[in-house]
């Protein structure tokens, strides 16, 4: 199976990427994903190794922020059946989960982040979806070579 590559977004006043790196071992799970096409993706495609920018997001200026790695693969979402937790699903079925996690480990944390404009304004990066309109999802895939450019972009940055 070929290494995948991926984008996952996260509000920094909810869990930013100095919070992974005060987590254990620097991991923790990715949960509260509530869209159907994201959860499949980490339900059926987020495999142990790939590779995922952590892209923080509702801040100014938006920006991917580092890598991580996918360490283990999707599990149903245990969030989805706690009552106290924010992200509970009153219609959750144990039996039948229909929301998904996965674990990531930060692997960098880039010294100066790669904001949405600079993506925008790179013309290898074009057809990206986190460029796309309308495509909002917390969850994506990204090409190797866009997820390079990224790496190199934040390495020219600082």
């Amino acid at each position: 199976m070929a290494k995948k590559y991926w984008l996952m977004k996260s509000e920094p006043s909810v869990f930013s990427i100095d919070d992974l790196a005060k987590e254990p071992k620097k991991t923790t799970h990715w949960d509260g994903v509530r869209n159907y096409q994201a959860r499949n993706f980490m339900r059926d495609e987020i495999k142990k190794g790939d590779s995922v920018l952590f892209y923080h997001s509702n801040t100014e200026p938006p920006c991917v922020v580092g890598v991580c790695e996918a360490v283990k693969e999707g599990y149903p979402d245990f969030t989805a059946f706690d009552p106290e937790s924010k992200h509970y699903d009153s219609k959750g079925d144990g039996d039948k989960p229909r929301w998904f996690m996965v674990d990531i480990k930060l692997k960098k944390k880039f010294k100066k982040p790669v904001t949405l404009a600079e993506i925008k304004e790179n013309k290898k990066l074009q057809k990206m979806r986190l460029v796309q309109k309308g495509n909002r999802l917390s969850v994506m895939p990204v090409e190797k070579k866009e997820f390079d450019e990224i790496v190199k972009m934040s390495e020219n940055n600082g």
